[in-house]
C-alpha cells in the first residue's frame, strides 16, 4: 500500500509515520492480560501491518504485561526500514490483571529499560507519559514524571516524547521541560471532550492520537452511523474511523485487532471520503450523547 491509502503520513518530531496506523493491546490476552489466545495470528497481524506499509505500531510493556512488547519483536526484528513503535509508561499490572498507576521517577525510568528489553532495541522512537484513567485526565502537575523522561532522552534512549490522557494545562506544563510531539487521549465520534484539544494541538504541529476510537470496551452503536455507514456501503467501524481522520490532519490512528481480516477492514477507512453531509449527521451522534 501507499501512503496515501493509509490517510497520508504525519510529521512527530523528525519521524514520518502513516496516519492510519496500528493498536497492539488487543494482541494480549483477555482484558489485555496473559498471552494470545492464537499466537500465531497475532504475529500473522503484526506482519499484515508492516506489509501493508503501516509505519507507526502503538505498544506498551504492561499490555499483557511484556506481552504484546514480545511479540512485536519477535514478528518484526529486525525492523523495517521506517517503522517506528510508540510506547507508553505510567502503569503497570499486578497478578491479577489490575491496572496499577507506577508514575515515581524511578518507576518510569525501569520501564523505559523494560520495553527497550522487551522490542529488543537501543532507543525508543516514541515514549508517552501516561497520567490519567481510562476515562480522561486527573488533575495535577507532571514535572517530576516528564522530567526524568527527558533526562532519558537527553541520555540518547528516547528520541521524542508524547503525553497519553492529559489536559491541556499539563501539556503546556510538559512543553515548559520539552517537546512533546503527540498526545493521546480517549476521543471518538460519541466522546468530543477534546474537540478543544484536537485543534489546539493541530495548530502546534503536535499529533493527535485517540485512543478508544471505537469506543473501546463499550463499542460505538449509533443508528445514524448504521445510515451513514450503510449508504457509504462501509461498516460502521470504518465510517467512524474515516470520520477521525477528516476530523483534523494532525490526527493519527492507531485501531486494534488481532485479526488480519479486520485490520484490513479498519485500514479501508483511509480511502473512504465522506461527504460534507454525511459528516455532518456524524458531527450531530456527540449532542445527543
Amino acid at each position: 500500500m501507499t501512503s496515501n491509502q493509509l490517510g497520508g503520513t504525519y510529521r512527530m518530531g523528525d519521524l514520518d509515520v502513516t496516519r492510519v496506523g496500528y493498536g497492539a493491546m488487543q494482541l494480549a490476552g483477555p482484558g489485555v492480560f496473559g498471552p494470545p489466545k492464537d499466537r500465531d495470528e497475532a504475529l500473522a497481524v503484526l506482519r499484515a501491518a508492516a506489509g501493508m506499509g503501516i509505519t507507526h505500531i502503538d505498544t506498551s510493556d504492561y499490555y499483557g504485561p511484556y506481552v504484546t512488547n514480545e511479540l512485536i519483536q519477535a514478528a518484526l526484528a529486525p525492523y523495517p526500514a521506517g517503522l517506528h513503535i510508540v510506547t507508553k509508561v505510567g502503569a503497570r499490572r499486578d497478578e491479577s490483571g489490575n491496572w496499577l498507576h507506577a508514575r515515581t521517577p524511578a518507576e518510569l525510568r525501569d520501564q523505559v529499560h523494560d520495553n527497550l528489553r522487551h522490542l529488543g532495541l537501543d532507543v525508543l522512537d516514541v515514549v508517552n507519559l501516561r497520567l490519567g484513567g481510562v476515562d480522561g485526565p486527573a488533575p495535577g502537575s507532571l514535572a517530576p514524571q516528564f522530567e526524568a523522561l527527558a533526562e532519558l532522552q537527553q541520555q540518547g534512549l528516547v528520541r521524542h516524547l508524547g503525553l497519553s490522557t492529559v489536559t491541556a494545562e499539563q501539556l503546556a506544563e510538559a512543553q515548559s521541560i520539552a517537546p512533546v510531539v503527540c498526545v493521546q487521549n480517549l476521543y471518538n465520534l460519541a466522546r468530543r471532550d477534546d474537540d478543544n484539544l484536537v485543534d489546539a494541538t493541530a495548530a502546534q504541529g503536535i499529533a493527535y492520537v485517540p485512543y478508544f476510537p471505537l469506543g473501546g470496551f463499550s463499542p460505538l452503536q449509533s443508528g445514524t452511523l448504521e445510515r451513514v455507514a450503510k449508504e457509504a456501503g462501509a461498516t460502521p467501524m470504518t465510517v467512524a474511523l474515516a470520520w477521525l481522520l477528516q476530523r483534523s490532519p494532525n490526527m493519527l490512528l492507531i485501531p486494534g485487532t488481532s485479526s488480519v481480516a479486520h485490520l484490513r477492514e479498519n485500514v479501508a477507512c483511509a480511502t473512504l471520503r465522506l461527504p460534507a453531509e454525511a459528516v455532518a449527521e456524524l458531527d450531530a451522534i456527540a449532542d445527543f450523547g
